[in-house]
């Protein structure tokens, strides 16, 4: 929704909708529809929408109660509770609704408590911002954790670089696009510190990556532009050149294995090994 008021008229819209409609006794906002400083034209309305119990199929079953509903060009499902909707200005809605009963196990980071009929929202959200928290510890940089996501990486890279190579080109771009990328940003947010510590977020490593590392997103971008196995190859570089000095954890002799079997070599035909004779470039190292 490309107009800032726009998006909180349509929140208003919502909360109301919520108000009006039987068997929904809670509305809440989540990320950018609830920080309206994280919003800009490419914010979706991300929500929860508390149901009452035994109500929760008859909601389900007819949306008509959304706002502007009429002008919604696609409805989809994803799973028993979660929805997404799109209108045909290209607005997003990505919704869960639910009992408090089907929320159990949620996460949330940001959220706003628009609409509590019954006073059970604010326990829920609690509940799902501790969970995120729990996780968020839990995945707390160590370098235990970084070493192993580290190994995983190269795990991903030579299996996606095998696909490929055997023509199963699109599942090798999972394992490389997807898995290693996913990984590998873990590593960079356990290792280097951010230009931008706010930027974090608790959930998914790649959200907002390129606020806080600026340079590196912009080279692991350059590496996923090209085919799976130079995209392979990009990331392992960016590895080896950023986050293998000085780190002892680094899994040196397994990266060195990988560049083996992939017959990866530098420009002078070197084997792609340890950067021990290569400027490597500056980072500070947690």
């Amino acid at each position: 929704m490309r107009n800032v008021e726009e998006f909180s008229r349509l929140s208003d819209e919502l909360e109301q909708a919520c108000r009006e409609t039987d068997g929904v006794i809670g509305l809440v906002l989540l990320g950018s529809a609830a920080d309206a400083t994280r919003r800009d034209e490419w914010s979706d309305h991300d929500f929860f929408v508390l149901l009452e119990p035994g109500r929760e199929h008859d909601v389900r079953r007819d949306l008509s109660w959304l706002p502007r509903f009429e002008t919604s060009v696609l409805l989809g499902r994803e799973g028993d509770i979660g929805f997404v909707v799109v209108y045909s200005d290209g607005h997003v809605l990505e919704f869960a609704a639910a009992t408090a009963d089907e929320l159990t196990g949620a996460v949330a980071d940001d959220a706003l408590i628009v609409y509590d009929s019954e006073g059970r929202v604010a326990r829920i959200i609690a509940e799902a911002r501790e969970r995120a928290d729990s996780a968020d510890r839990l995945a707390a940089p160590s370098d235990d954790r970084a070493a192993n996501d580290m190994r995983l990486v190269l795990v991903k890279l030579l299996i996606g670089v095998g696909r490929a190579r055997r023509g199963e080109v699109l599942n090798g771009s999972n394992f490389v696009r997807g898995w290693a990328v996913g990984l590998l940003a873990r590593v960079v947010r356990a290792r280097i510190p951010s230009q931008l510590p706010s930027s974090r977020d608790k959930i998914d490593p790649l959200r907002r990556f390129e606020r806080g590392y600026p340079e590196l997103a912009a080279r692991i971008d350059a590496a996923l532009a090209q085919d799976v196995e130079s995209a392979a190859r990009g990331l392992f570089d960016l590895a080896r050149d950023v986050l293998e000095p000085g780190w002892d954890g680094f899994p040196s002799g397994a990266a060195d294995a990988v560049a083996a079997r992939l017959d990866w070599r530098d420009d002078d035909g070197a084997d792609a090994q340890a950067p021990c004779s290569r400027t490597a470039q500056r980072f500070d190292i947690l």
